[in-house]
């Protein structure tokens, strides 16, 4: 109540002001008439008035405050991917055995359309993203999460990443993968069981990440032709790529 007392008092303000005015206009000209002719034409204007700043102005500025705020995610977005998310799904692809099944069809290049990224998209949701949990370098990987940790930590604490949950669940699938390596001070004896749960989490983890580097690549596309270029001489998913331009 106290929070509102302001506002309840500034309302009864203006309304006692608007009754001196009005009371002001009748001491001078005497015309109760004319008052509430205008007044009549004022309350009637007010449904229109509300119309307009509501469903109008107001959406044009929710756009305006919702692109500007998508446009600091992709920010926050670009980071992870340049400082371990690029690194990291480019690792995990070349341990995945079917990686074959996608990786030419995922050499996004400058010609793509829309409706490209949206087959290309569909397909990578329905893709069994595995991970061949005796290739890879556990060790490896552990270190590779481990350097990033604080990273990863300022993104997750970063309050405009409540506007992107799918980028959110990257994240912890990421961290929680971190965690569990981190765990483990040996990785060549654990059990088969262990490895069975690692793989699981290494899976998922995978496939959350390939489905946000694929959104990101088309925002890069889309706003950000120079950054796209070095996006596609990157592509975790070509194992030729290479930054130099040829």
């Amino acid at each position: 109540m106290r929070q509102h007392r302001w506002q309840i008092q500034l309302a009864v303000l203006l309304i006692l002001l608007s009754s001196v005015l009005y009371a002001i206009h009748f001491a001078i000209f005497e015309d109760t008439h004319h008052i509430f002719i205008y007044l009549l034409g004022d309350i009637a204007f007010v449904p229109i008035e509300v119309l307009l700043v509501s469903l109008v102005v107001h959406r044009a500025l929710s756009l305006r405050e919702q692109r500007s705020k998508m446009e600091k995610l992709n920010m926050v977005i670009g980071m992870f991917f340049s400082e371990l998310g690029t690194e990291f799904l480019a690792y995990l692809s070349d341990f995945d055995p079917h990686a074959d099944e996608i990786r030419k069809d995922l050499q996004v290049r400058d010609d793509w359309s829309s409706a490209m990224f949206n087959s290309m998209t569909t397909r990578l949701a329905c893709y069994e993203h595995s991970v061949d949990i005796t290739r890879p370098d556990l060790e490896k990987l552990r270190d590779m999460l481990s350097d990033k940790r604080d990273l990863l930590l300022r993104l997750i604490e970063n309050p405009q990443l409540l506007e992107h949950d799918d980028f959110t669940d990257l994240l912890w699938a990421v961290f929680h993968l971190a965690e569990e390596l981190n765990h483990r001070r040996r990785m060549s004896d654990l059990p088969d069981s262990d490895l069975e749960h690692i793989t699981g989490d290494i899976k998922r983890a995978y496939s959350s990440i390939s489905c946000q580097w694929l959104s990101y690549m088309r925002h890069l596309k889309n706003n950000y032709p120079y950054l796209f270029s070095l996006a596609m001489r990157t592509n975790p998913f070509d194992k030729s790529a290479s930054p130099i331009v040829t």
